[in-house]
């Protein structure tokens, strides 16, 4: 009867015990729910971890304007020291509505096809193929939003495209878009036939990834997918063209630092000062996930033709911002000609060829790419190190900080400002003993350090 009554006395326990925790949650699966889970849950290519992007635009960026003439200077490339090869739209551009004598090529006209202006399918597979030879990677520019107004789909698919309220095709609203009209994304049709043709260019022409245009306006659930998908072929590299934490989540390895080049020019033309990039720093750590790549770039397509060059759009503030997109967090881009210190502003629907010569521009960029080769700590996404800011006496004119991690460290100072700035740091993190990267000269920084810097100038201490 004793041990017939502990038996029950026991029982009575795991009863009341499993009770208690059913109304207490302290169980480890229901403690499971209050542990952080990563926010990125894709896998950025190896070969991305230090990438610096070249933007390749096809029709200017050689006298000929074909892939043929553009491998030709993939040699060039490859000791300037890029890594991703972008490709503006390859494919035929749209004659109804075309803007221009050539059209933008941002206006599809097939998504499977090549514009014979730029060479053949194979062509562009030679392209690629010498691409990765010399340990490049290549990613094409693919305008999954809109497409021509004479793009087959029209007629073998006319449910797939938007309408305006009189139930018209249209251009994407608001912008001065007219030769190009909107996609529905509520179309599962249209989603695996554009899912089918980004999958084709991997699988059978070898490209590596993909930057998508005007990636926002297109459901994310589609980029989602799309992803994994490709990835299925092979790891890919997908930059957007937007500004979204959401798209690092599960499609894109990096978005457009749109904020960040906005913040330099309005700096830099005197119309704002450093706090403008305390904005975006403080931004940029808070609100995008660790591991997020934001793509820094002080001109690109958009900006060169519509906007002005890099020396309107920066003037004295050029070099700092140059050097400030390579040792600042995020993955740096370089637009075709900036080596070459191009002066002017290429034509967007028009042959307008990059007239190549030798300019220090180039030679600050070779250099900047090979310190960051060198130094992990200027990584990209979860491969570098976190920028820590440094505070200062000259907070609105002067940019300081340090990136650190178990290989070495790197503490940067910019004057952001058209005047002289005499300058003393606080706290310590910044005390080392440094080689000055453009100097070669080796510096003790302690409590005492006072940095006299000409405007706009820029020290980056390695150790």
């Amino acid at each position: 009867m004793r041990l017939i009554a502990l038996f029950a006395m026991a029982l009575c326990l795991a009863v009341l015990t499993s009770t208690a925790s059913a109304n207490h949650p302290m169980t480890s699966s229901i403690e499971d729910r209050y542990q952080p889970k990563p926010y990125i849950t894709l896998k950025h290519p190896a070969w991305s971890k230090n990438a610096v992007l070249y933007q390749i635009n096809t029709r200017q960026f050689t006298r000929e304007g074909t892939f043929r003439a553009a491998e030709r200077e993939l040699p060039r490339l490859k000791t300037l020291g890029v890594d991703i090869l972008w490709l503006m739209p390859v494919h035929p551009i749209g004659e109804k509505h075309r803007k221009g004598t050539l059209g933008s090529p941002y206006s599809v006209r097939d998504y499977y096809g090549v514009n014979p202006e730029f060479g053949t399918l194979d062509d562009l597979k030679h392209f690629i193929d010498a691409a990765h030879a010399q340990g490049m990677y290549v990613i094409l520019d693919w305008v999954a939003n809109h497409t021509a107004w004479d793009n087959p789909l029209v007629e073998k698919h006319p449910a797939w495209y938007a309408r305006d309220w009189k139930g018209d095709f249209h251009p994407t609203p608001w912008w001065d878009w007219s030769d190009i009209i909107n996609l529905d994304y509520s179309q599962p049709g249209l989603r695996k036939y554009m899912t089918e043709a980004m999958a084709y260019w991997v699988r059978e022409v070898g490209i590596d990834g993909y930057r998508c245009d005007v990636a926002g306006f297109v459901p994310v659930d589609f980029w989602d997918n799309l992803r994994i998908e490709l990835d299925a072929i092979k790891p890919v590299f997908m930059l957007a063209e937007w500004e979204s934490r959401d798209l690092h989540a599960k499609a894109f390895d990096a978005t457009y630092a749109w904020s960040w080049n906005s913040a330099m020019h309005e700096i830099a033309m005197g119309r704002a000062d450093v706090n403008r990039l305390y904005t975006f720093y403080s931004w940029n750590e808070a609100f995008f996930p660790r591991g997020a790549m934001r793509m820094n770039f002080v001109s690109n397509h958009d900006k060169n033709s519509w906007e002005g060059t890099e020396f309107e759009q920066f003037g004295e503030g050029l070099h700092a911002a140059m050097v400030l997109s390579f040792v600042a967090d995020g993955i740096p881009m370089i637009y075709n000609g900036q080596e070459a210190g191009n002066p002017r502003r290429l034509q967007f629907f028009e042959k307008d060829p990059i007239a190549w010569r030798t300019h220090p521009n180039g030679a600050l960029y070779a250099d900047l790419i090979a310190l960051k080769k060198k130094t992990s700590a200027l990584w990209n996404g979860e491969w570098g190190a976190m920028m820590v800011h440094v505070p200062n006496d000259r907070l609105a004119q002067v940019l300081s900080f340090v990136r650190q991690d178990a290989n070495g460290k790197v503490f940067a100072v910019f004057n952001l400002s058209p005047a002289s700035q005499q300058v003393r740091f606080e706290q310590t993190l910044f005390h080392d003993v440094y080689t000055e990267h453009f100097s070669r000269k080796t510096a003790t920084l302690g409590a005492s350090t006072v940095l006299e810097l000409k405007p706009w100038e820029y020290r980056v201490f390695v150790r």
